[in-house]
This record gives C-alpha cells, structure tokens and sequence, in this order.
C-alpha cells in the first residue's frame, strides 16, 4: 500500500509513500468533521486494519473490502491521496474475491457520487460504526455488476474453456481441485474432476498423490 501511495502521489507530496507524521483535522466549510487519530497510532492502525482483513473469516468478502475502506478514510494514514488509496485498495481486494472487478467502474460511480459519498463517510463517522458506508458501497457495486452484466455477453463455459482459464492462472504451479473450484466460483466438485480428469486424458495436465491429496500441474 505504501508503494501504491507513493506512485500515485510521486511529486505531488513530500511524504508520498510514508504514513503521516503529524496531526490532521478534516474540513467541511469552516467546520471540522473529523479529527483522525494520532500520527503515532497509525502503523498499528492500520496494522490491526490488515490483520482483520486477512484473519476475519466470517465476513463475506464484500463487506470487508468496504469496512477496509471506510476505516481507512477514519484513519486517514496519509497527509494525502487517502480517498484515492482507500477506493484503490478496495479494488484490490475485490479483484482478488472475483476477477471481475477488474472491469467494473467503481470508482467512476464514486466521483459521479463524491458528495454522496463524502456525506456518508461524516454520518458513519457521527454514528460511530461504518453502516451506512457499507450500505452505500455495496449499492455502488450492484449498479457497475448491473451495467456490466447489460453490457457484455457473456459465453458458455465449456471444460475446455475453464482449462484453458486455469492454464494462465496456475501456469506451471502445482493445484488442488480446491483451487480450480474456487477459480471458477460456480462449478460444482463434480464438474472440477470431470474437467480435471479430461486435462489427464487429454495430457494437458500431469498430477501426483491420491484421492483430496491430488495435485495437478499443466504440462
């Protein structure tokens, strides 16, 4: 994240790529909304931040890439470009739940929405708990999943296909049929060893051990 920072704030700020060393109050008019926590509890902050984001299992992934967001702008870890990090992490961690993300324009919506949203960021921060900015995130990426699904035909999926798919994703590593499930989120386990057991077949993909220990690995 401190390397993301310091790319997109490079000569626009001293400090780009370093957490913030002083205070900072934010401003709506000449009232202040919000004073972020001291300089000097930011590491752990934002160390507690990423513990909960890779340890917390009963949170879907949706709602935590929100939370992650909204309690990043109450930190507010950087003298700047907070909002820019904050909407770019979340990013991140949806393309990691689902590769679609990569194509959906959430952070279009967001500036469409900017006082909406800066709205929202001021109630969550008076209500002490991030509802309402969740709320608000997951109607975003409802609208963009909408639009995209109106916009792109998507083709059927064929044994073939999803191969194929694997192919660039597990490349020459071994894989489980975990893996392969999780990679295509909707097929079922039987449909992963019919795929798996025709890459045998086929000789596209080469395995070792036996039974849930089977691994896989294209040729």
């Amino acid at each position: 994240m401190l390397k993301a920072h310091q790319h997109l704030l490079d000569k626009l700020i001293v400090d780009a790529g370093s957490f913030r060393t002083g205070g900072v109050g934010i401003l709506k008019g000449k009232e202040v909304s919000h004073i972020a926590p001291p300089a000097s509890r930011v590491p752990l902050l934002m160390d507690d931040l990423f513990s909960f984001l890779k340890n917390e299992k009963e949170t879907h992934t949706l709602i935590k890439s929100c939370v992650f967001h909204y309690e990043l702008m109450f930190i507010h870890p950087f003298s700047d470009g907070n909002g820019r990090v904050g909407r770019l992490w979340q990013t991140v961690v949806l393309m990691e739940y689902h590769s679609i993300f990569e194509f959906l324009p959430i952070e279009s919506l967001i500036k469409e929405k900017q006082k909406q949203y800066y709205n929202v960021l001021e109630e969550c921060d008076s209500n002490g708990n991030s509802t309402a900015f969740i709320e608000f995130m997951l109607a975003l990426i409802l609208i963009s999943l909408q639009e995209f699904k109106s916009e792109v035909v998507v083709e059927n999926q064929t044994a073939d296909s999803r191969l194929k798919v694997a192919q660039v994703e597990f490349k020459d590593h071994y894989f489980s049929r975990k893996s392969y499930i999780l990679l295509h989120k909707i097929i079922s386990s039987a449909t992963a060893s019919r795929d798996l057991k025709l890459g045998i077949d086929s000789s596209l993909l080469e395995s070792k051990g036996d039974r849930a220990r089977t691994r896989y690995k294209f040729k």
